[in-house]
């Protein structure tokens, strides 16, 4: 009797995924000026997925060893999107211009946008997409895919973000959802994802954007 309430729990969790996945789309095909609103929106659903998938099942513990490689690997991030950067200044590789991304970064970090706010903006980022994308698909799809969970993850949110149009964009989606993957796998849990994912967004749009 055990498997088919496994089977529809199984059924729930992926429908849950899917219906975020189309109201992340949704977001970015958002007017502007709905979309701090959106954000916080959308973000609220995917963490409500997530805990009806299970996400929270057991108390998160803070355990200083995670947030500590959370502060590592959102520091090693941001190196990694300065110097990626700086080559793409230089180089230009298939035409490609950072500036095209100046735009996505001032939805957020716009000076009509109290601090407060901005920083309220990204929590929800971090603990939406990193409770549903890790929590949730990469807790699932790890017992088959093992290490590369992480990768295929952050293919799926890579490819949800093609819907921007943005090239520029959906390669430095992987690229993070990679590190956050990676991080989430070896931190051993959320707290470590989460924690590189909210520093990082607040080092990359608030303190010391690259763009």
């Amino acid at each position: 009797m055990a498997e088919p309430a496994a089977g529809n729990s199984a059924r729930w969790s992926a429908a849950l995924v899917a219906a975020a996945g189309v109201s992340m789309v949704g977001l970015f095909l958002l007017p502007p000026r709905y979309f701090v609103v959106g954000t916080f929106v959308v973000t609220s659903a995917m963490a409500a997925a997530a805990y009806s998938a299970g996400a929270y099942g057991k108390p998160s513990v803070l355990k200083p060893r995670s947030i500590a490689i959370g502060l590592l690997s959102a520091a090693l991030l941001y190196g990694v999107f300065y110097a990626g950067n700086a080559a793409i200044v230089a180089l230009k590789p298939l035409g490609l211009d950072p500036a095209a991304e100046s735009a996505i970064y001032g939805l957020i970090a716009s000076p009509s946008n109290p601090l407060a706010l901005q920083g309220l903006i990204l929590l929800f980022d971090s603990l939406g997409y990193e409770s549903l994308l890790r929590g949730v698909v990469q807790a699932r799809l790890s017992p088959r895919l093992g290490v590369g969970a992480a990768p295929a993850v952050a293919l799926l949110d890579a490819g949800l973000h093609a819907a921007t149009f943005n090239p520029l964009w959906v390669a430095t989606t992987f690229v993070a959802d990679l590190v956050w993957g990676l991080t989430y796998r070896y931190g051993r849990g959320l707290t470590a994802s989460t924690t590189s994912h909210f520093v990082w967004d607040v080092a990359i749009f608030i303190v010391r954007p690259i763009t």
